[in-house]
């Protein structure tokens, strides 16, 4: 057992398998309370059991640590705010957050039903939401605390996953937001875009050149969680973990700017914008294209 979050209390969504199981076992291992969340479903949000949060207790507890499950569905006010009652409950305070749970409902976005678009964005958005409703009320008041949202690379836009891409890229922004609207009370938030080994990237189209296990992820988030990240100054960040690698997200910022002299008409815009402003090129676009080529040839492409 180690010490790096010793006398922490920490709750872990998603926890009973992948990065979320990695997360709460490593919390552990370093001395956290850890509270085991997981409504225990499959990677399309069906059939949820609760033995799958109390099975990672158990791991945590033969291994000489403290937990307690939940198996509540934070995709509702009343399941995120039930882990941060049970963390009290349990032990008195709430230091630390990690929203990991997720599902996936893949589909074009022409073809993408009503409940494929809420189920995702409910598990993902709404679900890191309420549970840093919840804890952040506790963290202010007692002027401390760490929030930890779980984004993805696919942020940046993904061919048949829009659903997912909007709440990945929900949580950076609510991430950001708690960041500045909290940090006068000594609360962190920061989010992680993990590349690692799971149920989730098995279904990934492509082969990642760019891959680790949950255990490396694991060990990001264990740092985010402790005073040495505090005390670093480390809030607002999305980082990647993958494998070896550790890469920061740069901050949303403008490139270039024109000014009229007087009103903008279509017209003006047409010549004035292509030289001044232009535009930003699009990775994504130019990774799709390499992908087609790849696979007009037969070979199953490479994604960084």
């Amino acid at each position: 057992m180690g010490n790096f979050l010793a006398g922490k209390v920490v709750a872990v969504t998603g926890a009973g398998r992948g990065i979320g199981r990695a997360v709460a076992v490593a919390a552990a291992a370093e001395g956290a309370r850890v509270v085991v969340n997981d409504y225990g479903v499959g990677v399309d949000g069906a059939a949820p059991t609760s033995e799958v949060a109390e099975s990672v207790v158990k791991e945590i507890e033969a291994a000489g640590g403290e937990a307690v499950a939940v198996a509540d569905d934070i995709s509702t006010m009343e399941g995120g705010r039930r882990v941060t009652d049970v963390a009290l409950a349990s032990y008195g305070r709430l230091d630390g957050v990690v929203c990991v749970a997720g599902i996936l409902r893949e589909r074009m976005l022409f073809n993408m039903s009503e409940q494929e678009w809420d189920a995702v964005v409910a598990t993902h958005l709404k679900g890191t939401f309420t549970v840093f409703r919840a804890a952040s009320a506790v963290m202010r008041a007692q002027r401390s605390g760490t929030l930890i949202g779980f984004t993805s690379g696919n942020h940046q836009g993904s061919v048949s996953q829009a659903n997912y891409s909007a709440a990945k890229g929900g949580i950076i922004s609510l991430v950001r937001s708690a960041a500045l609207g909290l940090h006068k009370y000594g609360v962190t938030a920061n989010a992680v875009a993990p590349v690692a080994r799971t149920r989730m990237s098995a279904n990934v189209p492509m082969e990642l050149t760019e891959i680790g296990e949950p255990e490396d992820v694991a060990a990001m988030v264990v740092y985010l969680l402790s005073e040495r990240a505090k005390e670093q100054g480390v809030t607002g960040q999305v980082y990647t973990v993958a494998g070896p690698k550790i890469a920061v997200w740069a901050q949303p910022a403008e490139l270039r700017a024109a000014y009229a002299e007087g009103a903008w008409t279509p017209q003006r815009i047409a010549e004035v914008l292509p030289g001044s402003v232009g535009v930003d090129p699009m990775p994504m676009l130019e990774r799709l294209a390499a992908m087609e080529r790849a696979a007009k040839e037969g070979d199953r492409p490479n994604a960084r």
